[in-house]
């Protein structure tokens, strides 16, 4: 099993336990226990985890795309609730947009007015949010779910026939050398597919994911037409970013 592989199976074993040991890690990915904590010391200098003793615990377990309970809104609900109005200014009646699985673009869903609208997702938390609101055309790609989100070859291929306007896409880190970035590769075709679908991309994040790198990047910041963030962004980080051509909107 090659080490990226690996590290995302201990991200998804984490998320699951919130801290696990080095010996059910070796038990689980059948490496030996230095293997493990090599992995560990790794994913510790990406800010992914903090080691403990015999084992480790997840850093910030609410910064993942994947929402790890059914209440994924109440940390940094304040900066979620600015991002999302932030973004609910770009989105027009008869729009064809997508939301990425995510706490911030489910605050964009719960904020939507019920209005003639296509929305494209494969969050099963902002599906049960859009159901009721019936002007609103729900589009659902499908494929196999992972937590909260839909994966699979599937959802990918589905989404590339399509026409989308706008996507408003979530990431577990930005950084201005690697870009979007998230833990699980399970999730990245489908992010590359609205990446390269849409007419123009959103990244919907708030300030405390700036300056940190997860696994696997899966948009540059070129890639990127809108960074929308929270006024919680340090004003020499957003002068970083602009000065390096990003877009971004933070109040």
């Amino acid at each position: 099993m090659n080490p990226i592989r690996r590290h995302e199976m201990i991200m998804e074993v984490m998320l699951n336990q919130k801290d696990v040991t080095v010996n059910e890690l070796s038990d689980k990915l059948q490496v030996t226990g230095k293997t493990i904590r090599e992995d560990l010391s790794k994913l510790e200098e990406q800010g992914l985890i903090v080691r403990v003793h015999g084992g480790a615990v997840l850093a910030q377990s609410d910064q993942f795309g994947i929402l790890p309970s059914k209440n994924p809104l109440d940390k940094y609900s304040d900066e979620k609730t600015e991002i999302a109005l932030r973004a609910l200014a770009h989105i027009e009646e008869d729009d064809i947009i997508a939301l990425d699985g995510g706490s911030t673009t489910l605050e964009i869903a719960r904020r939507l007015d019920n209005m003639p609208l296509t929305v494209v997702t494969n969050d099963v938390y902002i599906i049960s949010e859009l159901v009721p609101k019936d002007n609103i055309r729900l589009v659902v790609p499908g494929g196999y779910r992972v937590r909260n989100m839909l994966a699979g070859p599937e959802a990918v291929s589905y989404v590339q026939k399509l026409n989308i306007e706008k996507a408003f896409l979530s990431a577990t880190a930005v950084h201005i050398e690697h870009g979007l970035s998230i833990y699980t590769g399970d999730l990245i075709d489908f992010k590359q597919a609205l990446v390269s679908t849409a007419r123009k991309v959103f990244a919907a994040c708030d300030h405390h994911k700036f300056g940190h790198t997860a696994l696997r990047t899966f948009a540059s910041l070129q890639e990127v037409d809108v960074l929308l963030t929270d006024s919680g962004l340090a004003p020499e980080t957003v002068e970083q970013f602009r000065s390096a051509g990003v877009n971004i909107e933070c109040g």
